[in-house]
């Protein structure tokens, strides 16, 4: 199963707006074949609590132009790690620390990548990113900006996320070092999105709260 082709629109375009306003590491992951919840995870960065929060407008905005608004909110106080819910497409923004530390896209490197192509970068960029596949501004002509996920075929990721890989149980990717209590402090971990799962189990990944 993959993402329906109304939720690689909706992922496209918050994946532009992302991009326009000057989003780095932005890429779009097809999550459809793992949860039942949700169809893709856009993931995107920015340096700084203020540029999060204008990454987040946008994309909100840009989306309500099409029709679509979302139906959760989370972290938007903070802007360290904004999530943006809407059903079908999980919008996540993130602090370029966060980022860095939790990896999202390491978390689900089994999972497959949806191209997605900067319509602002030059032609021969664009063509190198992604030559023949669907980009941002085959969906919405007057968006602008985005970048191609690569997975990197020598990463082996760590140990826990290898072994979720290989059929390990939520209950023992907690034990690990991705939820280390020595390393998040109890505002994170309450903000945290990917820990506000089904079950009330902390740190379960296979769910984005609703």
């Amino acid at each position: 199963m993959t993402a329906s082709a109304e939720a690689r629109e909706t992922a496209l375009l918050a994946a532009q707006a992302a991009a326009d306003k000057l989003a780095t590491n932005v890429s779009i992951v097809d999550v459809s074949d793992r949860l039942a919840i949700t169809d893709a995870f856009v993931l995107a960065a920015a340096p700084n609590e203020r540029q999060v929060q204008s990454i987040v407008d946008e994309v909100e905005e840009r989306l309500r132009q099409h029709g679509v608004k979302p139906v959760r909110r989370e972290g938007v106080a903070e802007a360290r790690w904004v999530l943006l819910d809407f059903v079908d497409v999980v919008v996540h923004v993130q602090h370029a620390e966060e980022r860095a530390y939790y990896a999202l896209e390491r978390l689900w490197k089994d999972c497959p990548t949806i191209p997605f192509v900067d319509a602002s970068a030059p032609p021969a960029d664009r063509a190198a990113a992604g030559a023949g596949t669907l980009s941002a501004d085959d969906v919405d002509p007057a968006g602008a900006g985005s970048v191609v996920l690569a997975p990197d075929p020598d990463e082996t990721g760590p140990d826990h996320l290898d072994a979720a890989a290989d059929g390990a149980s939520n209950e023992d990717l907690l034990d690990d070092d991705v939820l280390d209590g020595d390393v998040l402090d109890d505002d994170v971990l309450e903000d945290d999105p990917l820990l506000d799962g089904a079950g009330g189990d902390a740190g379960d990944t296979g769910t984005t709260g609703r």
